[in-house]
Parts: C-alpha cells; structure tokens; sequence
C-alpha cells in the first residue's frame, strides 16, 4: 500500500481578510491541524501549498499576505510548494515529491472549494490517484450568486460522482479521514 499524503492549499493571511471572510475559518484550522497531526502518525506526509501572487498581489512572496495563517501547525518535516494557477500540479513539483515519497492516495483541503481546491481535486482525479476530499475540508467565501455554504455543499457532491479512471472523490468529514 502507498503512502497518503494532505495537501493543504491556499490557507494564507492573504485570503482570510475582513474582506475575503471564509466560511468557519476558525472551525476549518482546528479540523485541518487534527487531520495533519493523524496523517503525520499515520505515515504520511503533510503538503502546504502556497500560491504565490506577481508583484502587487496579495500573495506576493514580500508581502504579508503571501504567509501561511499562524494558526495553521507547520511542522519541520512538512513540505511546503509553491503554485501560481489553480492547479496545484500545473508546473510546479508537487508531482515530483508525490512519487518520491511513494503517494498514491491523496487529501485535498484548503481554500477556496471553487477555485484550487476544486481544480487540484479534479486534476488529481484524473491523474489516477485515490483522493479524498473531507467534506468540511475546504472552505470559500459567499459569492454574488451562491452563498459559501451552497459552492461547498455543490463541489462535494459534483466530486463524489466525478467521471475519472478510479472513480469520484472519496467525501467525508475531515473526523472520519484515517490517515
């Protein structure tokens, strides 16, 4: 059996202002902690993915935006990649540290459901690998057409029945996610 690695993406101070209000950010740290501490005695590897914005952007490597929150516990033996398109694996080396550690099922979390989050997923799917995508994982903001609560309800159930050569996304809450 392979290693499980969570990938934890976009979780940065950049996103989570007064004016980009997630969804239960604050509920979605503790969940996200707990499941990077059981995957960590589980033998697994914990991904945090960062985007990093161009010069002015929020994300931009010299701005405080672009940090992981402080809540969010990052250990010395996690893996931190960066990203600058909503695929986590579009050119960037997390395809790389995957098969070097031997992963084949993988946990995707982070912020924002509708945007990387829902792309890694789908590219992960396709891809090949077992993906689980805890259900109160991932987190957005209310958007002028759906509120977060409707785009999160949305994606886990479009991942659940995705057509892709291992079937859907295993949904679940982050409680019910072994290793």
């Amino acid at each position: 059996m392979s290693a499980s690695a969570l990938i934890i993406i976009d979780m940065q101070v950049g996103s989570f202002t007064p004016a980009t209000a997630r969804h239960d950010t604050h509920g979605l740290v503790a969940r996200l902690n707990a499941l990077a501490a059981r995957v960590r005695q589980g033998s697994g590897i914990v991904i945090f993915v960062r985007h990093d914005g161009p010069v002015g952007d929020p994300h931009h490597s010299s701005q405080p935006g672009w940090h992981i929150l402080p809540a969010l516990e990052v250990l010395p033996a996690d893996k931190i990649m960066a990203k600058t398109a909503c695929d986590a694996f579009l050119d960037t080396e997390l395809e790389n540290i995957l098969k070097r550690h031997d992963i084949g099922e993988l946990v995707i979390t982070g912020c924002a459901t509708d945007y990387c989050v829902d792309t890694t997923v789908r590219s992960a799917l396709a891809r090949g690998y077992r993906t689980t995508a805890p259900s109160d994982g991932h987190t957005t903001v209310d958007r002028p057409h759906l509120k977060a609560l409707q785009i999160i309800a949305h994606h886990n159930a479009i991942w659940a029945d995705f057509i892709a050569p291992g079937g859907g996304a295993r949904v679940c809450p982050c409680a019910e996610v072994q290793r």
